[in-house]
């Protein structure tokens, strides 16, 4: 793992150094959600993250290994980014934080049914969403 100058010995100020910015975990939101992306696909998103900040984070995130990329199998000029098994596990994380979201803001209607499945065994979804994204990571 790079050495990542830390703030304090605190788990979660650590976890922060790595992936606590808003854009690093919008592209870990994206990675679970569509299982790959290129870089491109990550300049789509609605919230625009500018080309510099999106190439420094996805560096910091592979450094991390929290992603990783591979050769597109169309095109030798795109890579793929994929979460590791050390970015899946952040999906709980991920969950919750929709979780807090839906009690507080109006969510599209794609969010609230994924919600919806959550709240019926989210461990049964939790795991499910897990095994999906090890598959799509192999």
């Amino acid at each position: 793992m790079k050495n990542t100058k830390k703030r304090s010995d605190c788990p979660v100020s650590s976890s922060l150094d790595i992936w606590g910015d808003k854009w690093s975990l919008l592209i870990v939101r994206d990675l679970m959600f569509a299982k790959q992306c290129t870089y491109g696909d990550f300049l789509k998103s609605d919230e625009k993250i500018a080309t510099n900040i999106l190439a420094s984070r996805l560096q910091t995130l592979e450094e991390n290994k929290i992603i990783t990329k591979s050769d597109h199998p169309e095109s030798k000029a795109k890579v793929l980014y994929k979460l590791t098994q050390k970015g899946i596990d952040l999906l709980p994380l991920m969950i919750e934080i929709n979780l807090w979201a839906e009690k507080y803001y109006d969510l599209p209607a794609d969010r609230k049914a994924m919600l919806k499945e959550v709240k019926k065994d989210k461990e049964k979804f939790i795991k499910t969403a897990t095994k999906d994204l090890k598959k799509s990571s192999s």
